[in-house]
């Protein structure tokens, strides 16, 4: 007989584990004081559950600790670089892959080779640094994600898809200003939502109708080819590595944070198919990161993330990582905690406009609420909302098209008890949420404010 199981089992046994220090509510809320309310700032050793980032946060398995005693140390041509190179073009075939340090590198030689003031790069909604690099260029980003995409309680299914209509006009009417269209998969300002392939292919045709080169930040990938084969017609019996291929297809290039998806505590590549662009690249590449066979990289991070890809695109972890995931966001859904639904991949999402209605967008729901999970429980988030997008590059400021906090969970890091104990300690804040109260900015830097801004509590 065929019995299934609604248990969520990891498909990996624990080799090594690495303590977590206690601490208190009193030590807690001295720390994050200390810190500025940034919980950035914090010491690491004062958190219990870190859930501000999936990015290089994940535990390498035991074959890319093996494949690390194979690196290579030579300074250009190692042998570790061409085993790197060769598991990129697998999944990613662009003809050109340059390595970097990490995605913001990526980004910041791609907009430094193509952008610049009076250009214009849409995407469905641009992250952090990928907004940064594009605007420090003088150049404008554009968000064009559907209208489903700004409603938190949405249940379209792809809700990161661009809007393909609003491209085409742009693409009309400034198309001679628009150097690339970038799609970010899974779209991490969005709530983690996935981007569909039929989405993706109305991009790639418009583009070329336009003849725009059309790149992807494709640092969640997998998740995002994993959301295609669970949701879209037709895409159930494909093998998620082949769905990959395809997405890389439509593309003429990619920027990569391979902190993601592929395993890494570091790393990233820019991959793409013009020549010429290629060698603006490299020559940027050589000025910042080094040779264009590390890249700002040692030989044992190329092989740790060379095996990596190879366990990104496994059909048992895609299924344990998306489904751990959403066992959070449901457990806060039933507790009647206001979360960003569907459930993304490498996080959930907590809509603080909807559970803090009485703190101003900018007194910083979202910053309140992230500090009291601190300080309530020892778990830290992240806002993303108009702490991290309110500050525009005039000057200005206004309050983000969403006030969230994101819980993104480390992949192969966390057990399903410290996840219930995550689901506590959100449901109790949860539920004394009209006692927060919001945040003043003290201090900001001009750019990316949100990683070391300084707050003071209001009242």
């Amino acid at each position: 007989m065929s019995y299934e199981f609604s248990t969520i089992i990891e498909p990996f046994r624990i080799h090594s584990v690495e303590p977590l220090r206690m601490t208190t509510p009193e030590r807690r809320r001295a720390a994050i004081g200390e810190a500025g309310y940034n919980l950035f700032s914090l010491h690491a050793d004062d958190v219990l559950i870190d859930l501000l980032t999936d990015s290089g946060t994940g535990a390498m398995s035991r074959d890319q600790w093996a494949a690390i005693q194979h690196g290579d140390e030579s300074y250009a041509g190692s042998p570790s670089w061409f085993r790197f190179e060769a598991a990129v073009k697998d999944l990613f075939p662009f003809r050109h892959v340059i390595p970097t340090h990490q995605g913001r590198a990526a980004e910041k030689i791609l907009f430094t080779a193509v952008g610049g003031p009076g250009r214009v790069v849409p995407s469905n909604t641009h992250f952090d640094t990928t907004r940064a690099n594009v605007e420090a260029t003088g150049a404008e980003a554009v968000d064009l994600v559907i209208a489903e995409g700004l409603d938190p309680s949405s249940l379209h299914p792809f809700k990161g898809n661009m809007d393909l209509e609003a491209l085409d006009g742009l693409l009309r009417e400034r198309g001679a200003d628009v150097p690339v269209v970038m799609v970010t998969i899974t779209n991490n300002s969005g709530g983690g939502q996935p981007v569909s392939l039929e989405n993706l292919r109305g991009i790639s045709a418009i583009c070329r109708r336009h003849g725009v080169p059309l790149f992807l930040d494709a640092c969640r990938f997998a998740e995002n080819a994993w959301f295609i084969h669970e949701r879209e017609a037709g895409q159930g019996d494909r093998d998620v590595a082949d769905i990959v291929r395809e997405i890389a297809g439509l593309a003429d290039g990619m920027t990569m944070s391979a902190k993601k998806d592929p395993f890494g505590n570091i790393g990233g590549w820019l991959a793409l198919n013009d020549d010429d662009l290629a060698e603006r690249c490299r020559n940027l590449l050589i000025l910042t990161e080094g040779f264009p066979t590390y890249g700002g990289l040692a030989g044992r991070d190329l092989e740790a993330l060379a095996q990596g890809l190879s366990e990104a695109v496994s059909h048992d972890y895609l299924r344990y990582r998306i489904r751990s995931t959403t066992y959070l966001g449901d457990a806060l859904d039933r507790a009647g905690v206001p979360v960003v639904k569907p459930i993304g991949g490498h996080a959930v999402y907590l809509d603080a406009r909807a559970l803090l209605p009485h703190i101003a967008p900018l007194a910083y729901p979202g910053q309140a609420l992230a500090v009291a999970l601190y300080e309530a429980g020892g778990v830290r988030s992240v806002e993303i909302g108009s702490v991290m997008f309110g500050r525009h590059p005039d000057g200005s400021e206004h309050p983000a098209p969403l006030e969230l906090v994101r819980l993104a969970i480390p992949r192969r890091t966390y057990t399903q008890s410290h996840i219930d104990y995550v689901i506590e300690v959100v449901t109790a804040v949860a539920c004394d949420a009209q006692s927060l109260r919001g945040y003043q900015m003290v201090y900001e830097p001009p750019a990316l404010r949100h990683f070391t801004a300084r707050f003071e509590p209001l009242g």
